[in-house]
């Protein structure tokens, strides 16, 4: 069986960057590891229908930058900033540290393979029938102006007595290529029937490395 690469891994250094960002040795890393998942665990569970598809995490020496990439702002800043001022505080407990919260709108949900993966597990939860959620996801994305799309769906679907694969696909999904603008979303959907897992690829074109332009200098050449 093939071994399988998550293709954010795949790409880093080259094309993506971390989405998390900062420097810690022993000791310290642990802590500040488990820090991590703890801010990721308070933001989702504070914001459960903000449509998030990215959390970024940032830190200096005497404060913690977090980065929320929503497809509804609205709910994350709330009133007058009443909720962005409440998450704040929660951080700050969390952290004991200054936090600082951004908030980035995510100006196309339909193209997004995180929050298309979480649109299909909310279909699957309310039983609506997974080759007709992932054909509308499909249709969506390409009407957006994704150059390709690629769905994944495997469990008991329709209440089968076996767990099994299905996949649709539409346009071109280069999933072996570095310079691919590739973004990957898993979700899961808890069904009576069990546990049904989502998993969304969306390509985006290719992201080719820039030219370095040199300036023309005058050059003496001895005789």
């Amino acid at each position: 069986m093939g071994r399988k690469v998550h293709p954010v891994g795949f790409r880093l250094k080259s094309i993506r960057d971390w989405n998390t960002r900062w420097f810690a040795e022993g000791k310290q890393y642990e802590e500040r590891l488990h820090e991590d998942f703890a801010i990721r665990k308070l933001i989702m569970r504070e914001l459960p229908s903000a449509g998030i598809s990215l959390l970024e995490i940032e830190r200096f020496p005497n404060q913690v930058q977090v980065t929320i990439h929503t497809a509804r702002p609205g709910i994350v800043i709330g009133r007058k900033g009443a909720s962005v001022k409440e998450l704040r505080g929660k951080l700050r407990e969390l952290t004991d540290k200054a936090v600082r919260v951004e908030v980035e709108e995510i100006a196309q949900p339909d193209t997004d393979a995180q929050l298309i993966a979480e649109n299909i597990a909310g279909q699957l939860k309310r039983r609506i029938s997974h080759s007709r959620a992932m054909k509308r996801a499909i249709q969506q994305a390409m009407r957006q102006g994704v150059e390709g799309i690629r769905i994944e769906v495997s469990g008991r679907l329709g209440g089968s007595e076996m767990a099994r694969k299905e996949k649709l696909w539409d346009g071109r999904v280069p999933r072996n290529t570095i310079r691919a603008d590739l973004q990957y979303g898993f979700s899961e959907a808890l069904t009576t029937f069990g546990q049904i897992g989502v998993k969304v690829w969306v390509y985006k074109g290719e992201i080719l490395p820039q030219k370095t332009e040199f300036e023309a200098t005058d050059v003496y050449i001895s005789e």
